[in-house]
């Protein structure tokens, strides 16, 4: 996957700020937290406006915020292909995301599942365009936390069953008004697909890796208290939510497996996430050679 050169000079002056301050261990956890601040930053913005638009906005202001959102969205997508902090190949993957997120959305809100209650002139099927890119949101951090922190995932398990396994989840996700759900089947093949698959990324000089489901769950958290932060701004609100309660810890399961969907559509868009051009070792731990992706 490409470099943008701007991003990287910017992550390669905060490691430096890093290393000239800190010791060793320190500075390899503030730049995790950095790195992976700086990978979620189109979706920390996009939380941004949300929170900042509630506190302010009036209701005889001619723009709807709904509808500020959205023009928000499209300027700061914009600014990031501009400024090179995003890849036109990242752009393809969050595209794609961002319609696979918004079919879902058109569904759910038909079938009552949540709703947007604030008015909006750039709105379909009572869905405003916006939260199109809250999905966006998800499949840009995805693609470039993957170049942010260098990658690779080992050993991988053949490409066709987990797109099958992707296919699977997202239909569930629409299936289960109508059959059984299969989410606790689905939980159980997320282990059996990838419970060997190591995560291996790199912070500075050398290589740590993390189980990938436990990658998941821990994404999944972080989006589970983000979405929080929309239900608690009224900016849409889940069927029989009483204003100020809590999202259910059940909405973590479902974006656990909605991460398995958008790293796999990372996956289908660039297959250079799993079979990267270059190995490093590390210090304590070799780094398994690349993985040969099967179809």
């Amino acid at each position: 996957m490409s470099h943008a050169p701007h991003s990287t000079r910017i992550e390669r002056r905060l490691g430096d700020w890093a290393r000239a301050r800190l010791p060793y261990g320190l500075a390899e956890i503030t730049m995790f937290v950095l790195k992976q601040g700086w990978a979620c930053l189109f979706g920390g913005l996009l939380l941004a406006a949300i929170l900042i638009s509630r506190a302010v906005w009036q209701p005889d202001w001619p723009l709807h915020r709904y509808d500020a959102l959205f023009l928000f969205a499209i300027a700061t997508q914009a600014l990031f292909l501009w400024a090179r902090l995003e890849t036109w190949e990242e752009a393809r993957v969050i595209l794609l995301f961002h319609l696979t997120g918004t079919a879902m959305e058109w569904f759910k809100v038909g079938a009552g599942s949540w709703s947007y209650p604030e008015p909006a002139v750039l709105k379909l099927l009572g869905v405003p365009l916006f939260s199109g890119f809250m999905y966006a949101s998800v499949g840009s951090y995805m693609a470039r936390v993957i170049r942010i922190f260098d990658m690779r995932f080992a050993p991988y398990p053949p490409f066709w069953l987990t797109v099958l396994f992707a296919s699977a989840i997202y239909v569930n996700f629409f299936a289960h008004h109508f059959v059984p759900d299969i989410r606790l089947g689905l939980f159980a093949a997320s282990l059996l697909l990838f419970a060997r698959t190591r995560v291996w990324f790199r912070i500075s000089d050398r290589d740590w890796w993390m189980p990938l489901p436990l990658a998941a769950f821990l994404s999944s958290l972080a989006l589970w208290v983000a979405e929080n932060i929309g239900t608690a701004t009224g900016t849409w609100l889940y069927s029989g939510q009483i204003p100020g309660q809590w999202v259910s810890f059940g909405k973590l399961g479902a974006w656990y497996l909605l991460l398995y969907v958008a790293f796999v559509t990372v996956t289908l868009v660039s297959r250079a996430a799993l079979r990267p051009a270059h190995a490093i070792s590390a210090p304590a731990e070799p780094r398994p050679p690349a993985p040969e992706s099967r179809r």
